[in-house]
């Protein structure tokens, strides 16, 4: 086979040759092995990679949020987002790590007289994002998977069955009265219209057989019988089951949590009524972790008054640590959001039905017109109770690397799950994380189907504070040094969390493609040692 014939076999199939648009982008020595640049081809943005001795082009834009992918970083046969994290196939375009959901279009590569020749078909050529080929039922085939839950495990897990030819019936049970949407947007854009944040549209469900049932709650399972009974009376039996009904907000152990304008966030809906009830108003949000202090963040500019309460020293302890928690507390400080930390609510006063006012240990009384409680989670495994089920002291149901629980055709995915991470050495955790439960949803999916794939995701995940994205990867718990390149006050750092010599995390503000470059090291199993973290070459970051 000649280098164009190979070349051609790497990149999608060439529509009619009269729809396409070629032009010459760059000379084949203007790439070398392991590079990649934007080009442009009939007013068209073109990502054109050179990797593993070959020329391919796709589409430049992340199909997550849009992201310049030119901007991430390259190895081997991907290309990993800057932003998120999201992977791509560069041969093909396809989606190989979330939190994207969808492939990017590929376009063909000619190389003549040492030239490289970039042709963009005309029909697709404004599609920024494509769907990943899939079927649909098969009449007759009574095969049933059923998925309780409507986050994103579930959706991954059905779009993958079809991705792999799975022929059978597939249910989705959520009690939302929603379709899947993105969660993630919630406590970032408050004033959230639903159907902008929705994942897939009915439409989607439809045309690839995935049924979904709203506003419906398992209320109890019997793996002998393989049936899951329901809130209005219904039986479901299945064949192959993924539990993925997440957790909920906790709630504070005290009186006055049943008062009007105390909130808690959860659904779209919430979401804008913490907005409405909020403008104008003096708040109280209990909670400095991600949904305490976004929340924070997106009222600085909407609330008279802004009081945070937090159980730790600093904000994010436990997740990013005291130092970049200080400077996340100062950057609200500055828009004067007021902390009291290493403090607790031991009461919530109303008057006529609503929170009047809020008492810390301390003795401090706060004035309060809405008090918001972002203080962790409670998993929604009730319903387990009386099964066969194996879960944990925190009553999180326990799964393998293939995301298998103890009973045979029962699988688990997303923020019930309490899982094996590869990456840290195998350590039993539970992660809150969107892009885990996407990753969670397809390999519990390529399980069912007999394909054995163990889960090899690096947690990924990022934060929004004033405008401002820190950016996260790995699993830092236990850490006991900081490595940090940049400046915290400069709001523009790359933080590397040490453990017994190594990097099992890192953060970064204002420090692309950072994170997403030690992310890709995590991922390929190689280590990042103390010496190389401390050290003043930064070149291994890709740092543009």
């Amino acid at each position: 086979m000649s280098d164009q014939q190979l070349q051609r076999a790497h990149n999608t199939d060439p529509e009619d040759a009269s729809e396409e648009v070629t032009e010459m982008v760059c000379l084949e020595s203007d790439l070398k092995d392991g590079q990649m640049m934007e080009v442009e081809v009939g007013h068209h943005n073109v990502l054109l990679m050179r990797s593993e001795g070959k020329y391919s082009a796709t589409g430049n834009q992340c199909t997550h949020y849009g992201a310049p992918l030119s901007k991430g970083v390259l190895s081997g046969h991907k290309v990993r987002c800057p932003w998120h994290g999201a992977c791509f196939n560069v041969h093909t375009g396809d989606l190989e790590e979330y939190p994207g959901m969808d492939c990017l279009p590929c376009h063909r590569v000619k190389i003549q007289n040492n030239k490289v020749y970039v042709s963009v078909n005309k029909k697709s050529h404004r599609q920024a994002k494509r769907i990943k080929s899939m079927s649909a039922r098969v009449p007759g085939l009574n095969h049933t998977i059923l998925l309780l839950g409507g986050g994103a495990a579930s959706l991954i897990c059905a779009e993958t069955l079809r991705q792999e030819n799975y022929g059978g019936r597939i249910i989705m049970v959520t009690r939302d009265e929603l379709l899947p949407y993105d969660k993630t947007r919630l406590s970032k854009v408050m004033n959230v219209v639903s159907d902008s944040i929705l994942l897939r549209r009915m439409e989607f469900f439809h045309k690839y057989d995935i049924e979904v049932w709203l506003r419906k709650e398992a209320l109890s399972l019997d793996t002998d019988k393989r049936t899951i009974t329901f809130d209005d009376g219904s039986v479901q039996s299945y064949d192959q089951l993924l539990i993925s009904t997440g957790c909920r907000a906790k709630g504070l152990d005290m009186p006055g949590m049943e008062l009007g304008n105390v909130k808690m966030l959860e659904t779209p809906e919430d979401a804008r009524q913490i907005h409405a009830a909020c403008v104008g108003c003096r708040i109280v949000i209990v909670g400095t972790s991600f949904v305490g202090m976004e929340v924070a963040s997106y009222m600085t500019d909407k609330a008279a008054t802004i009081t945070v309460i937090g159980s730790s020293e600093m904000p994010y302890q436990k997740t990013l640590g005291p130092e970049i928690g200080r400077i996340t507390m100062t950057m609200l400080e500055g828009k004067k959001v007021k902390f009291y930390m290493n403090d607790n609510v031991t009461e919530v006063r109303g008057a006529n039905g609503k929170v009047k006012e809020v008492v810390l240990k301390s003795g401090i009384v706060i004035p309060a017109e809405v008090l918001i409680v972002g203080i962790g989670v409670i998993p929604n495994s009730e319903f387990l109770q009386g099964s066969k089920i194996h879960m944990d002291a925190k009553n999180s149901v326990v799964v393998d690397t293939y995301m298998r629980t103890n009973v045979p055709g029962v699988f688990c995915g997303g923020d019930l799950a309490s899982f094996p991470l590869v990456m840290a050495k195998k350590q039993r955790v539970s992660i809150g994380h969107w892009q885990m439960a996407q990753a969670h949803g397809r390999i519990a999916a390529l399980n069912m189907l007999d394909r054995p794939t163990e889960l090899n995701s690096v947690p990924f995940y990022w934060t929004v504070l004033l405008g401002k994205t820190i950016r996260y990867a790995g699993y830092g718990e236990g850490y006991t040094e900081l490595v940090l390149k940049g400046k915290l006050e400069d709001l523009k750092f790359l933080a590397l969390y040490i453990k017994d010599d190594e990097v099992i995390a890192a953060a970064s503000l204002d420090y692309d493609p950072a994170v997403s470059a030690v992310a890709e090291r995590f991922a390929a199993g190689k280590v990042i040692t103390k010496k190389e973290a401390q050290s003043d070459d930064l070149s291994w970051l890709k740092l543009s």
